[in-house]
């Protein structure tokens, strides 16, 4: 026979369980959806590698568009390996992605980028960034540029 003490002891522990609030991940990365996209035309002002203090990590592209500049986040591995984003200064492109409030600043994070006639994913429908390894993969079933992550 149980003590009237535990019984009481698991009751008040699940009372107090049920109570609290589901805990939520703080996370930078892009929850994007079809009906939040837009895509930006903008020359590039800038190819950062690496974001400047306040930014967002990852590589970003300073674009100029008709509404003024924008920072463009590409993420940790646009500019990384095989099949990796080819852009400098100077050059006119197509951004699609959301356009987001981070560490109070706008930024638009990037999901795909059009350089010439090359399209290239930087986050998949998701929000998550794509890999070098990833863009290699989907090259390969593709055979192409442009990948369906």
């Amino acid at each position: 026979m149980k003590p009237p003490s535990i019984g009481l002891c698991t009751v008040l522990a699940l009372l107090l369980i049920s109570f609290q609030r589901p805990i939520q991940a703080q996370t930078t990365r892009a929850q994007t959806t079809a009906d939040a996209e837009v895509t930006l035309t903008g020359t590039v002002q800038s190819v950062l590698v690496k974001g400047a203090p306040g930014m967002i990590v990852g590589s970003h592209l300073l674009l100029a568009t008709p509404n003024g500049t924008v920072d463009a986040s590409l993420g940790r591995f646009a500019l990384q390996g095989e099949g990796a984003v080819s852009v400098a200064a100077g050059q006119q492109i197509e951004a699609t992605g959301v356009m987001k409030r981070i560490k109070d600043k706008a930024v638009f994070l990037v999901r795909s980028v059009k350089v010439g006639g090359d399209v290239f994913t930087i986050r998949n429908k998701h929000g998550f960034p794509v890999s070098p390894q990833a863009r290699k993969r989907a090259n390969q079933k593709t055979g192409g540029n442009e990948e369906s992550l």
